[in-house]
């Protein structure tokens, strides 16, 4: 859906070009794309840690393809431990621990329960981890947001150079108009890639991270409640509200 909604913005912007008779490349330039890109990237390098503008990039590639926080198998997992926890003890579950399909998350508080951490530490835990995690990534959704700000700025800084290019041909009013109509295509591409691209990633960021939250926060309980010995029943119940979510 998002694929499709990108591409959907953008095919409207040129058809509405076509049907008013104007040509769809007329909206290409190459100048107006470069200060519109350049400066906001400039921008953003000036006001945020390279380290931050790297996550953000990085979290670039899960945005577009299939959630991978499978709420039911986990739940049914912690369920599992809870069972074999209360049969033969935390260090059972150790052998659990390397297991290729548990996220980093998972893993740690795994370990956390294996090395026999009290509930109120173990809580204590989990909870810097999630709030951790959650500033970290709301940090990344603001490098977007960000861009999304500067760049129909930029894109105004843009039209207002394509002018005074354009002022300076006045001895050839042949051209002026062109000129005229190739500056504000800088403030189309400013407003267009706010509004089209960098303000909805960020806003999609912070809808997949709530899911991803969801999840560890579904895996903070059953490992809270493994550690309290709560009765299967009792842990699948507290696990039931999480289940059946997707993105």
């Amino acid at each position: 859906m998002a694929l499709i909604g990108l591409i959907l913005g953008l095919t409207c912007i040129m058809l509405a070009q076509w049907w008013h008779g104007g040509s769809m490349w007329g909206l290409l330039d190459g100048p107006a794309l470069l200060i519109v890109l350049g400066g906001t990237l400039g921008a953003v390098l000036l006001q945020t840690p390279w380290r931050q503008c790297k996550a953000a990039l990085k979290s670039l590639t899960t945005l577009f393809g299939q959630s991978p926080w499978p709420f039911n198998d986990q739940a049914s997992r912690l369920l599992q431990w809870s069972h074999r926890a209360r049969q033969a003890g935390f260090l059972a579950l150790e052998s659990q621990i390397g297991h290729r399909s548990l996220d980093g998350f998972t893993r740690q508080g795994l370990q956390w329960l294996v090395d026999g951490t009290e509930v109120a530490s173990l809580e204590q835990l989990l909870d810097n981890e999630l709030n951790r995690l959650e500033e970290q990534k709301e940090l990344e959704a603001q490098v977007f947001e960000a861009m999304g700000g500067y760049s129909p700025t930029i894109g105004i800084i843009g039209a207002v150079l394509g002018l005074v290019q354009a002022m300076s041909n006045l001895d050839d009013p042949s051209q002026l108009g062109a000129g005229i109509a190739a500056a504000f295509v800088a403030t189309l591409y400013g407003v267009g890639l706010a509004n089209l691209l960098l303000l909805p990633l960020a806003n999609r960021l912070r809808a997949m991270y709530r899911l991803e939250l969801r999840y560890r926060e579904l895996t903070a309980i059953g490992l809270l409640a493994i550690a309290r010995g709560d009765s299967s029943l009792s842990v699948s119940r507290q696990l039931a509200q999480y289940q059946g979510q997707r993105q």
